[in-house]
């Protein structure tokens, strides 16, 4: 099985569209707040005095902690982008190959 980040967004699609959950348009605004909860979710664990590399499972065999909730943010951006046909692979490349050319801190002051 392929794990690039292309395929890695078409496999998190998949699974979502497989599980009923593209059965209806995407409202965006939705979909943004359900990745910030994720995030506020990995904060949650933080506040809890989890370690940041780890995790713990429920008796169901649920993996959870930061790392855990920060995978669930990267999930949900991947499915976004493997329903959307975003190129999300090509785009960090391109947006990471661009902050190598921007100087220190941005030139800003903090």
């Amino acid at each position: 099985m392929e794990n690039s980040i292309s395929a890695l967004c078409t496999r998190a699609y998949d699974n979502s569209k497989k599980h009923g959950f593209w059965e209806q348009e995407k409202n965006f605004s939705e979909v943004i707040a359900l990745m910030h909860t994720e995030l506020s979710e990995a904060y949650e664990e933080y506040r809890h005095k989890k370690g940041y590399n780890e995790t713990y499972y429920e008796e169901n065999g649920k993996p959870c902690g930061i790392p855990s909730e920060l995978a669930d943010v990267v999930i949900r951006v991947f499915d976004f982008c493997g329903g959307m046909d975003i190129d999300l692979e090509k785009i960090i490349l391109e947006k990471m190959e661009y902050n190598e050319t921007r100087p220190y801190k941005h030139n800003k002051v903090n």
